[in-house]
């Protein structure tokens, strides 16, 4: 028998929306837990209930007589504290929250779908019912990414937040590196390793990391960021050719994360990039976007592997943080849950609330062509002499330079590799437009931004 139960304590009741992979970890930590949780908050956490779809389910390890199909009694119920939300999706997550803080609730929740997209209106409620809302879980799974931007450099100037947040796509990348396999095998055997869903949309289009990064933005500029502010382009057309050109270069393929602070002193945006460029500072604002880059090898990024996730921040007086580990899987989501519901039984405890969401910056979005990016062009052309001067003059044309040139010969064909300085991405766009209709250029073989030069 532990200490805490040799001297009764106070209770906190929790309701449990959700009994899928994460809930039923969430509730077998409780369970097993539930002494050493006791200590740690002041009060007993012990489970009321757990909403679910369907009772027929089977679900090992889980008390039946805990199941209800009623989700909103469940989370309005009198003599419940905390609610737990692993459902996903928008509704009916959505409406069960709002009436669980209406009901004076503290919430907890993984849902970055409906963070990204109705965060606002959330928060709002939030503050209005006086409830807490915290979702350690909603971003990079077991890895504590915002909280550290939310709480621990609430002091400080963050610059730039850089990460690797899906675990499927860095999986398949990854593979395809290692094995020289295109995309569509690697994604079969991400499917048959259980890293990927049947239906794999969500994480290779990259909805799922750019739900992520609308999040990451808010909490780290202090600005309003939805899921539509992000420019978003996924993983579907990244080729072995794109994996092997990398590679000649010393670089590899990520899908990133990136969210940057631009048009203010000091940004680690612009003290990232290359210098040479020419081209102007982005105007003051914040840029959001999610797209596969390569990056170099010797890059803290670079050597994440497998289906993991790890997150690098910039900050004025921090300086640059990462943060590495298990960014999916039911147990690792569970335990940033398990975080989040002993820091909201802490506060109901000491009546009080964790922080809000801070918008006071209330900095604008810029759009994708207003964003200071690098391109790594490949061109099919005739290797004969005179090929190379249309096809920089194009660039030049468009305010763009050239930081290095590779030629490999093919027979009576060559692929002219071109790696730019940094310029607008609008006007990279026009420039390969423009090449497109060079008749020295058969074919614009692959185009991909290229990130985390100066981050080594």
């Amino acid at each position: 028998m532990s200490d805490y139960e040799d001297k009764p304590g106070k209770v906190l009741r929790v309701a449990l929306l959700g009994c899928g992979v994460v809930g039923t970890q969430v509730a077998r930590l409780l369970a097993e837990q539930a002494d050493d949780l006791a200590v740690r908050t002041g009060a007993r956490l012990e489970l009321a209930g757990i909403a679910v779809r369907r009772l027929s389910h089977p679900r090992p390890g889980i008390d039946t007589a805990l199941l209800t199909t009623d989700a909103t009694g469940l989370a309005t119920r009198s003599d419940v504290d905390i609610v737990i939300e692993v459902i996903g999706g928008i509704e009916p997550a959505r409406s069960l929250l709002l009436a669980a803080m209406e009901a004076g609730k503290s919430v907890v929740t993984a849902n970055k779908a409906l963070l990204a997209e109705y965060g606002e209106e959330i928060h709002a409620a939030s503050r209005a019912f006086g409830a807490d809302l915290y979702y350690e879980a909603a971003v990079a799974g077991a890895i504590p990414i915002l909280r550290p931007l939310r709480e621990s450099l609430a002091g400080d100037t963050v610059h730039r937040v850089l990460g690797i947040v899906n675990g499927t796509t860095n999986f398949i990348l990854d593979r395809m590196d290692g094995s020289g396999a295109d995309f569509g095998e690697s994604l079969e055997e991400a499917q048959s390793l259980g890293y990927a869903e049947a239906d794999p949309t969500a994480d290779v289009e990259a909805f799922d990391a750019a739900a992520k990064a609308a999040i990451l933005a808010g909490l780290a500029f202090h600005t309003r960021v939805t899921a539509a502010d992000v420019y978003r382009e996924g993983i579907t057309e990244v080729t072995a050719a794109d994996i092997a050109s990398a590679k000649a270069l010393g670089r590899t393929v990520k899908l990133l994360a990136i969210c940057e602070r631009s048009g203010t002193s000091g940004s680690g945006a612009s003290g990232s990039k290359a210098s040479g460029s020419g081209a102007s500072e982005s105007p003051e604002g914040v840029s959001v976007r999610v797209h596969p880059a390569m990056i170099p090898r010797s890059h803290p990024l670079a050597a994440v592997g497998g289906a993991y996730n790890a997150v690098f921040v910039e900050a004025r007086s921090a300086g640059r943080l990462m943060l590495y580990g298990a960014g999916a899987g039911g147990t690792p989501t569970a335990s940033a849950v398990l975080g989040d519901i002993v820091a909201v039984a802490r506060n109901r405890l000491a009546g009080t609330r964790g922080p809000e969401l801070s918008t006071y910056a209330d900095l604008p979005v810029l759009p994708m062509g207003d964003t200071l990016t690098r391109y790594h062009v490949s061109l099919d052309v005739a290797d004969k002499p005179g090929v190379l001067a249309p096809v920089a003059e194009a660039f030049a044309r468009h305010g763009v330079s050239i930081q290095a040139v590779r030629q490999t010969s093919r027979g009576e064909d060559a692929l002219l590799v071109l790696v730019t300085h940094e310029a607008r991405d609008a006007d990279l766009a026009a420039t390969i437009s423009e090449l497109q209709a060079l008749p020295v250029v058969r074919a614009v073989a692959s185009v991909m931004r290229v990130e985390g030069e100066g981050d080594q």
